[in-house]
């Protein structure tokens, strides 16, 4: 069984999320859009994080990472701050160590290898 509280790509996407959460703190987007977007999908992927380090067996929880990482990518075009490129970069950076992170432990788990954890 696996080990909770120690795999490092949930607690690297729980940080990604609490910083991307935070976010319009320092780069506040134009749009009301744009700042609601980087604060829920940021608690949301530290909310799945949470749920990664608490149920490592959860693969669901991985691939909730990939989607919101994949979300946050795009947000910065959706909700039309791509110009703020503080607020735009960290949605985009936020986004891909998110998908990176759920893939690196999602896909060894569905191929039933271990190497993805602790």
């Amino acid at each position: 069984m696996d080990r909770k509280w120690v795999r490092w790509q949930d607690w690297l996407a729980f940080v990604v999320g609490v910083v991307t959460a935070l976010t319009p703190l320092w780069f506040t987007p134009d749009t009301a859009g744009g700042t609601w977007s980087l604060v829920i999908l940021g608690a949301l992927l530290a909310i799945g994080a949470l749920w990664s380090l608490g149920v490592p067996g959860a693969l669901m929880s991985e691939w909730t990472h990939v989607v919101l990482g994949v979300l946050l990518i795009v947000a910065p075009w959706v909700f039309g701050f791509q110009d703020q490129m503080g607020a735009a970069w960290t949605a985009w950076i936020a986004g891909v160590l998110a998908v990176a992170a759920g893939l690196w432990v999602a896909v060894p788990q569905m191929r039933g290898h271990r190497s993805a954890h602790a």
